[in-house]
């Protein structure tokens, strides 16, 4: 009997010992094997960055399938199933495909190392590349010049997202560093859109654009978002567009919708398109509201957000975003990853909550203990308890501060263990 995409995706996780390993090879390897799927994608436009990428990725989507075109995309992590990575014309992959697909690339592979998300990648890939579609949108898994997602010899577009420090162990301790990593999805004559960038980041990607013979189309240049009455204006050489503001909350999703404008225009696809990027986006666990369900009910009064962001840069955009709101007792309910630069992204929203409670993301073998991140809120100057998990902080706050705003931050991780129990509950 078949078994299930679960025990398939639980074999694929012990064909390396390594969960991240930066080389093309293993994935060229069984791409080949498989009959080089990547080379028979609908037309690719490829996303790579720091901050923004699934939100970035998920306008363009909302744009394109708003102008009626039919539309695969890949993305990670996922959060509740793993079927969430891959959406085939639209709609995510059923369990059947997956499972098939899965057994493919298994099999194909017959042993050799491999990491899980290459293989994974490589059954996306597969799977998308059999499916009719319009396009394709590939999201970086980290990085970008050896991310198994950097296989298409000739994208229709590449975009790269606002750059900044993460993951330094793996690409490089300077920003420029990471810019040149991100910068390798680039390609010889392929337009690049570029989002808000650093000198440091921005002059890595205009010399490799500029070498590559890739026509450039940055922000601050060639195209230019804000907002004037409570409304986005977005100009480029094709002249101004007058928008609502985007439906993901945030400021910084301003910008974000920005370069999903820049794709769609370049594109060639109209005001409708545009208008259906900012307001028909849908990206679970960026300041995504939860207002039904078993969590909310445990602090019924309270005002309850859930985000994913993990690094400075999301400390910042999220802190900006607590303080626009209406003011409200704000406590944030926080678990990271050990690889994380915890006193970067707590330092900003110190400014802006009364307290912190801490957890451990459960069943994560790489969660920073809640001690740890206590201590980290009280170093910046934020005062801190500790919770055994979601349920339990909740509970503390809402007995504490009943009308308290409430973000549960800091991992997608953890944003995935609390929509497994939303949707448990």
């Amino acid at each position: 009997m078949t078994q299930g995409s679960d025990a398939i995706l639980e074999r694929m996780m012990t064909l390396h010992p390594k969960v991240m390993d930066l080389v093309l090879d293993r994935v060229w390897a069984l791409l080949d094997t498989l009959g080089n799927p990547q080379n028979d994608l609908p037309p690719v436009i490829h996303i790579a960055g720091t901050n923004g990428k699934g939100s970035t990725q998920a306008m363009i989507r909302a744009g394109l399938e708003g102008a009626g075109l039919r539309v695969h995309a890949y993305t990670s992590p996922h959060l509740a199933r793993f079927h969430e990575r891959i959406r085939l014309a639209g709609t995510l992959i059923s369990e059947d495909a997956l499972t098939a697909v899965l057994d493919e690339c298994y099999d194909a592979n017959k042993g050799a190392p491999i990491t899980y998300f290459e293989i994974t990648t490589c059954a996306a890939i597969l799977a998308m590349a059999r499916s009719p579609a319009d396009f394709t949108l590939l999201e970086v898994g980290l990085g970008g010049r050896l991310d198994a997602t950097n296989v298409v010899d000739k994208p229709a577009l590449t975009i790269i997202t606002p750059v900044s420090m993460d993951h330094e162990s793996f690409l490089g301790d300077t920003l420029a560093k990471i810019a040149g990593e991100k910068a390798g999805i680039i390609k010889r004559g392929v337009p690049v859109i570029v989002g808000p960038q650093e000198d440091a980041a921005l002059e890595v990607i205009e010399a490799r654009a500029e070498r590559l013979g890739a026509p450039i189309l940055a922000y601050g240049q060639h195209w230019h978002v804000g907002t004037e009455h409570g409304r986005m204006v977005y100009q480029d050489d094709n002249g101004l567009l007058d928008l609502p503001l985007p439906n993901l909350p945030g400021a910084h999703q301003v910008q974000n919708a920005g370069m999903a404008l820049a794709a769609l225009r370049h594109l060639g696809l109209g005001e409708g398109a545009a208008e259906a990027a900012v307001t028909r986006a849908e990206w679970p666990a960026r300041m995504q509201r939860l207002s039904d369900g078993p969590l909310p009910a445990l602090a019924p009064r309270a005002e309850l957000w859930l985000d994913g962001g993990h690094n400075p840069a999301a400390g910042q955009a999220l802190a900006a975003h607590l303080a626009s709101l209406p003011p409200r007792p704000t406590y944030l309910v926080c678990g990271m990853l050990n690889t994380k630069d915890i006193t970067g992204y707590l330092r900003p929203l110190a400014g802006v909550a009364q307290q912190l409670v801490a957890l451990s993301i459960p069943d994560e073998a790489n969660t920073l203990p809640a001690a740890d991140t206590a201590a980290a809120a009280r170093a910046v100057g934020l005062p801190a308890t500790q919770a055994p998990d979601v349920a339990a902080a909740l509970r503390q706050i809402a007995a504490d501060t009943p009308d308290a705003r409430i973000l549960i931050c800091g991992s997608l991780y953890l944003a995935g263990a609390v929509l497994r129990l939303q949707q448990a509950g």
